[in-house]
């Protein structure tokens, strides 16, 4: 028994959303206007529909799955490395623009003081993971909604359910669970987000702990003690 908890590492995690939080804008609707732009798809189809779906996301009646199937659409008609080409230029034209500097501090500060830093975000992971690399945040600690690639190209299709609201709390339990087996706990987390739609998640953290909380906003920080 000793020998096994030896082996257990305590550590501190730090939860950033992405969208609206570590930036001032929305990534994925970001991305379907940079390729409307670029004239990679048809405009007026489009923008049309993807402004549907934000302000579905808004109102909070998105339908994730329909959503991220409709952006995986154009995934997949192209082959990964024209579409790795896009999105670096994507990157440094449309998001490091709107990189909040405060919300970088942050996330910096958690690095530094050697947490464990995860980037938990409804947008996907095609967007996210290369976002977050830009953070210094490592891809297995990105947790976005997984697009299917078979065979070197996007599928269109989702690999799990969509990271998006209680989706949030499913695929940060199954990566929590990892952590876990590999003998790592957390002893305290902070969670940073804007949405109303991240609540669920907050208040799924706070659930086994006795919490000191803390409101503030935009971004909200709740840090969650543990017992």
């Amino acid at each position: 028994m000793q020998a096994n908890q030896a082996k257990t590492q305590k550590k501190q995690l730090a939860l950033f959303d992405l969208d609206h939080t570590l930036l001032d804008v929305d990534s994925d609707y970001l991305w379907g206007e940079y390729i409307v732009k670029h004239d990679l798809v048809d405009e007026a189809q489009y923008r049309t529909a993807n402004q549907k779906f934000y302000n579905d996301y808004i109102e909070g009646t998105l339908d994730a799955t329909e959503y991220n199937e409709f952006v995986a659409q154009f995934l997949s008609s192209l082959p990964l490395d024209r579409l790795d080409e896009l999105r670096e230029d994507y990157i440094k034209s449309e998001i490091e623009p709107h990189i909040r500097p405060k919300a970088m501090e942050a996330l910096c500060q958690h690095i530094e003081q050697g947490h464990d830093v995860v980037i938990i975000s409804a947008t996907n992971d095609f967007v996210v993971s290369a976002i977050a690399k830009r953070f210094g945040v490592e891809e297995a600690n990105v947790l976005a909604t997984p697009l299917e690639i078979k065979d070197n190209r996007y599928t269109g299709k989702l690999t799990d359910r969509p990271n998006f609201q209680a989706g949030k709390i499913y695929h940060l339990d199954k990566w929590l669970n990892k952590q876990q087996a590999s003998g790592i706990t957390f002893e305290k987390t902070y969670a940073y987000s804007d949405s109303k739609n991240d609540i669920p998640l907050l208040e799924w953290l706070m659930w086994p702990f006795a919490c000191h909380l803390m409101t503030r906003y935009m971004p909200m920080l709740w840090p969650i003690a543990g017992q």
